[in-house]
């Protein structure tokens, strides 16, 4: 069962999140060839589609090149010698050959399609898989929203280039030779006329290079940061409106937006401007074909048919050049966002299972800190020097002004981060030693802040024991304090949870947070004050359900309400990160310090 305690998140923001994810790649080549080749992994189980494509794309090609010299033959060879037959033969050709163009040509799209879905659901699937690795000190200090962006957005361009962009780049490249060698072979001097625009056409492309790679790698930083701000202000829509701030979060996501806006632009401009700059060259090619060939023909030295070949030639000489400018756009679109992603796939987990770790054996619930020391990502110390031992069954509660250090020690306890210095052992075992998956599924959870799933209610109570029973869920829901209220919902238990479980109250939620942990019957419990944030009745429900779910059972309390752990077995009081003081309630007070001076001030 996967579960987050407290919070160590920084506020990063839009452009918190443009300096962390967003930084620009210090590679300056316009192809990366680490990350492509990377990258070409995934085509790897589906190379028989894609030699597929490749028999369509060459087909296609070939067709495309047979076309133009019809034409030809049909000119030289039957029009201008009245020969109807063959003209009609020719005629049939050439509509064959369109017909194989088709055919052809939804055989590669098909093909491509196929296995572009395939490998965007791969990467993607990949991506998830790692995100879930990744401890809480990652997901905590980045923004969900440029997260989302790269699953998103940044595969996509990517599937774009290894399904799409590489068959057009071989058929593209394989029809340029092709028509070169065509045209040679008709008339060598002409065609030698004709590609004399080529030069400029390469100068044309050198300068669109140049600029393209920079101005796409900025589109892939931009809109991730309009995911991550929008992702933020819907997050936080209720507190915007709490503090009448819908302004101001406008306009600091319409200026996210316009940065993205004007980089996109700036992007499509090159494309803009370079496109309509081929065109032209494929005009004066064409222009120079009719102004060389058309003399040619009245002097005798061509046919008419070479000429009119050499015309279709020359507008399909210029097209795969077109797309192949696009495809570059892609490709560096793809680049930027391969970077990103391989990035966030090569981030090394902070907390990791060890090579040789262990199945946890099942927990007896002896929970021991041994000169614990602990900071997050090299920051100030958060705790110092923590020596504490906690016994089966007993439940140990935490107490402290904000910033003592309490969460800190439960996130330790259930690992979702490693100790700075010293050791956290249960039952004897170093936490570092055995599987995480191993140690949480014996632990659970209950927050202040509950968290509910999109899906039922029976549902969200069976998510740590997916195959619980129905009447384990209602049992468990009893138990909670739950089942009464649950019975009163339109749908019982198969009631429909809205996203963040807003058709309920807050302490609906989390009586079926603690059904949820009732069910998953873990011998280490972590309470992070769950009657926070409720009314007085349903406190009472919660802590009799509290109660139940206590008996027998390791726990500790993170306690910011005093009066909610007057019974616990074992009170610490902490400041700047230190056990300042340890006992019951009633030696804690009768020795009147800091738990004595706290309970003073709520109680006042």
């Amino acid at each position: 069962m996967s579960f987050s305690i407290g919070s160590t998140s920084t506020n990063m923001g839009p452009r918190g999140a443009l300096e962390r994810f967003g930084e620009e790649s210090s590679e300056k080549r316009p192809l990366n060839w680490h990350v492509l080749w990377r990258l070409l992994v995934y085509l790897r189980p589906h190379w028989q589609r894609m030699v597929a494509a490749f028999f369509f794309m060459v087909i296609a090609s070939g067709l495309t090149l047979l076309t133009p010299y019809l034409v030809k033959v049909a000119i030289d060879a039957h029009i201008t010698q009245g020969n109807m037959a063959g003209l009609n033969q020719v005629a049939l050709l050439t509509v064959a050959a369109f017909v194989g163009i088709y055919l052809a040509d939804w055989g590669q799209r098909y093909q491509l399609s196929w296995v572009g879905q395939r490998v965007l659901a791969t990467l993607r699937a990949q991506l998830f898989r790692h995100l879930q690795r990744l401890p809480l000190g990652y997901h905590d200090t980045h923004i969900v929203g440029v997260t989302i962006s790269r699953v998103i957005n940044d595969v996509a361009v990517i599937n774009e280039l290894l399904s799409q962009g590489l068959i057009t780049l071989v058929g593209d490249l394989l029809l340029l030779v092709g028509i070169v060698v065509v045209m040679l072979s008709m008339s060598p001097r002409l065609a030698l006329v004709t590609f004399a625009v080529l030069p400029l056409m390469l100068l044309a492309t050198i300068l669109f290079a140049r600029r393209a790679q920079v101005a796409f790698r900025e589109t892939r930083t931009r809109v991730a940061a309009v995911v991550g701000d929008l992702a933020e202000n819907i997050s936080g829509m209720r507190v915007i409106q709490a503090f009448a701030q819908e302004g101001a979060s406008r306009e600091r996501f319409e200026e996210v937006n316009r940065a993205n806006r004007d980089a996109y632009v700036g992007a499509m401009s090159l494309s803009f401007v370079f496109l309509p700059a081929v065109e032209f060259l494929s005009m004066l090619a064409t222009a120079v074909v009719l102004w060389f060939g058309g003399r040619a023909v009245a002097q005798g030295e061509l046919t008419l048919g070479v000429v009119v070949a050499f015309l279709a030639y020359v507008t399909r000489f210029f097209q795969p050049i077109q797309e192949l400018s696009q495809l570059y756009t892609t490709l560096q679109a793809a680049m930027a966002g391969g970077e990103q992603v391989l990035r966030l796939l090569d981030t090394e987990p902070e907390v990791a299972d060890a090579p040789d770790a262990i199945e946890m054996p099942p927990i007896n619930g002896r929970i021991q800190f041994q000169n614990v020391s602990f900071s997050y990502r090299g920051d100030a110390v958060v705790l110092h020097d923590i020596s504490l031992l906690i016994a089966p069954g007993q439940t140990v509660a935490l107490v402290g002004p904000t910033g003592a250090g309490k969460s800190s020690i439960a996130n330790l306890v259930a690992r979702f981060y490693d100790v700075s210095a010293g050791a956290v052992l249960i039952d004897g075992i170093d936490v570092r030693c055995v599987t995480q998956h191993s140690l949480r599924r014996q632990m659970g959870l209950v927050p202040q802040d509950p968290f509910l799933f999109s899906g039922t209610v029976a549902e969200n109570i069976r998510f740590g024991v997916p195959e619980a029973t129905q009447s384990a869920v209602i049992e468990a829901a009893r138990l909670a304090n739950a089942h009464d209220f649950i019975m009163a919902l339109p749908d019982g238990y198969e009631t429909e949870i809205l996203e963040g479980g807003v058709n309920l109250s807050v302490g609906q939620r989390q009586l079926l947070c603690i059904a949820r942990a009732v069910l998953a019957n873990p011998r280490i419990l972590i309470l992070d004050e769950a009657t926070a944030n409720v009314d007085t009745v349903t406190e009472t429900l919660i802590q009799g359900a509290l109660d139940r779910l206590l008996a027998q059972r390791t726990a500790v309390v993170i306690a910011h309400r005093l009066s909610t752990i007057q019974n616990a077995d074992l009170i610490c009081v902490l400041e700047n990160g230190r056990i300042v003081e340890q006992g019951t309630h009633a030696q804690l007070l009768a020795a009147g310090g800091v738990y004595a001076t706290l309970y003073a001030q709520q109680f006042m």
